[in-house]
């Protein structure tokens, strides 16, 4: 018999794995480059790896991205886009060479300084900006910020908030517990106050409004930023937290910690150990922090579902929940003028 050739089977190629890594090539000044990434790696790693391989701050970087992408440049508009779409696109990296950077940075050797004159300086490259802590920071921050405007002198008050809001320390802490509070505004004196206590925040539908009691009683007056910066650790907790249990303690223990060690104002210590964690004391007779988390109801910013008649007889029903808080104030100034302060009925 003949000898017949069997072709033999090909083998199946191996199913391609999950890669480790992700190469993204780019040209910059017509020279090739390419950088290997994790498979989740973003625009932001990108600037990040290309300052520290080719010495280029992120301030001077830009990116052409064809097609249809076009340019792209730190801060990006959308910091979450992936590395692995663009794959299948061209890359071009617009920026000086680090060689024109260094040069920009050093005096000039033809224009020489005339003798006797105070000699001139080389300008320092720029500091690396943190391009994932600015992005941080405008998430995890307070997205609006307002004053009561029926209130005395509300410009004072936008800037109280706003010297809180900007505090070193509580922005350090908002971007490592990943908070964000959708309004931080003032309390009215009038509201969540009776003869034996008086509420210093309250924390609204876990972060959706912060109120802080900002004024003295009388509204001539604001209190002491310590005391209400402290009442703002304790009102962030409730954004985790509803009821003053051990959990909730423990971690506005830890917010005031790290509020207190980020302020630099202060030297990043705290003055004693007091400082922290006192659930029973605000630090004034009849004070108290508030009642706990709120939600829902006539909590909701924007109705005031719970009232039915302000004190004059008027209804209130239909008022929006500013409107509301405005006429007890207004009301409660008039009886105060009528009734004179030492109570004897005297205008």
């Amino acid at each position: 018999m003949a000898d017949v050739d069997v072709p033999s089977m090909p083998t199946p190629a191996p199913s391609p794995s999950q890669p480790e890594h992700l190469p993204l090539s780019f040209t910059h000044h017509g020279t090739a480059h390419t950088l290997e990434f994790s498979p989740d790696s973003t625009v932001v790693d990108l600037s990040i790896k290309i300052h520290a391989e080719l010495g280029i701050p992120a301030e001077n970087q830009k990116f052409m991205i064809t097609p249809k992408l076009g340019i792209l440049k730190p801060p990006f508009s959308d910091p979450s886009l992936r590395l692995s779409t663009l794959l299948n696109k061209k890359v071009v990296l617009l920026a000086p060479l680090p060689s024109e950077l260094s040069a920009l940075s050093k005096p000039s050797s033809i224009a020489r300084s005339p003798p006797g004159a105070p000699s001139i300086k080389p300008a320092t490259p720029a500091r690396y900006r943190d391009w994932r802590k600015v992005q941080d920071e405008a998430t995890y921050t307070f997205h609006s910020i307002l004053p009561l405007s029926y209130l005395p002198n509300p410009e004072r008050s936008k800037r109280f908030l706003e010297r809180l809001a900007n505090d070193a320390g509580i922005k350090a802490s908002m971007r490592k517990h990943k908070f964000s509070v959708g309004l931080l505004t003032e309390m009215n004196p009038a509201e969540h106050t009776t003869h034996e206590s008086r509420t210093l925040g309250l924390n609204r539908n876990r972060g959706e409004v912060i109120e802080l009691r900002l004024r003295t009683d009388s509204y001539d007056g604001y209190r002491d930023y310590k005391v209400i910066r402290k009442t703002l650790c304790h009102e962030l907790a409730h954004n985790v937290f509803g009821e003053h249990d051990r959990n909730f303690w423990d971690l506005t223990k830890d917010i005031e910690k790290e509020v207190e060690a980020n302020d630099w104002r202060s030297g990043g210590h705290a003055l004693t150990n007091e400082e922290f964690y006192n659930p029973n004391d605000s630090g004034i007779e009849g004070e108290h922090m508030d009642g706990g988390g709120w939600t829902g109801g006539e909590f909701v910013l924007g109705a005031f579902s719970g009232a039915t008649s302000s004190d004059n007889g008027i209804p209130a029903q239909g008022l929006s929940r500013r409107d509301a808080m405005a006429k007890a104030a207004e009301d409660r100034m008039k009886k105060q003028r009528e009734t004179g302060r030492d109570g004897s009925g005297a205008s």
